[in-house]
């Protein structure tokens, strides 16, 4: 499990269930899985941390701010998913018209789905260099789609007593700028930060990403 020092905290990014090299079978993966795995992890540590996460890892990082929000320095939604309680990846993505799903997924029998390989750069890494994006496309896997599917479950007296920042990023064509302002409008945070990229800056500018990261650790 990687950790990053920052300030007396330490940001965690954890591997999660059935995803990777994890071979749990799809009938036993959950959102609630997901979030019980890494508030555990949460726990363990001897200080609160900076918890992150990527895209639909939002909907992860709510949940475990629910579990165990003492732990918690903040939150950064990295061109993440910040969902209201009751909402799911599909029904905030819908807000902005018909799901084009189809034309990036391919739905299998299992309760999985898998990225089609000549959508991968264009969407997820379209300002980052091909070599990374060949490299992407080499890792692809079956993923879970119940994280597509699940609401979140959240309260005022948990998750709403977390601080929370974001970092937006203007070039994203997975979660778009407009979806991302949306949800940041219904769900306020700060600090809120800018990238100029695409929806992976941890490939196309990962010095900037640190920089924020940085940025956000100073504040907490």
């Amino acid at each position: 499990m990687p950790l990053l020092e920052a300030k007396g905290h330490r940001a965690l990014a954890p591997d999660l269930l059935g995803m990777g090299a994890d071979a749990t079978p799809p009938d036993r993966l959950s959102l609630a899985a997901w979030a019980d795995q890494v508030a555990e992890l949460v726990r363990s540590q001897h200080e609160p941390v900076i918890l992150v996460g990527h895209s639909r890892s939002g909907t992860v990082i709510s949940e475990v701010a629910e579990r165990v929000p003492e732990r918690i320095g903040i939150l950064v939604y990295l061109a993440a998913f910040l969902l209201p309680s009751g909402e799911s990846i599909g029904s905030m993505s819908a807000r902005l018209g018909p799901s084009t799903a189809d034309e990036l997924l391919m739905m299998q029998s299992d309760g999985t789905t898998t990225l089609r390989p000549e959508r991968v750069g264009p969407v997820f890494y379209n300002t980052t260099q091909q070599e990374w994006v060949d490299r992407a496309i080499s890792l692809l896997r079956p993923e879970p789609l119940v994280a597509l599917s699940s609401p979140v479950s959240l309260s005022d007296a948990h998750y709403g007593t977390v601080r929370r920042g974001y970092i937006e990023c203007e070039n994203d064509r997975a979660v778009k700028i407009a979806l991302q302002r949306l949800m940041l409008k219904e769900m306020p945070c700060d600090p809120v930060l800018t990238l100029p990229g695409d929806h992976s800056p941890f490939y196309s500018d990962p010095q900037a990403l640190v920089a924020c990261l940085e940025s956000i650790a100073a504040q907490t």
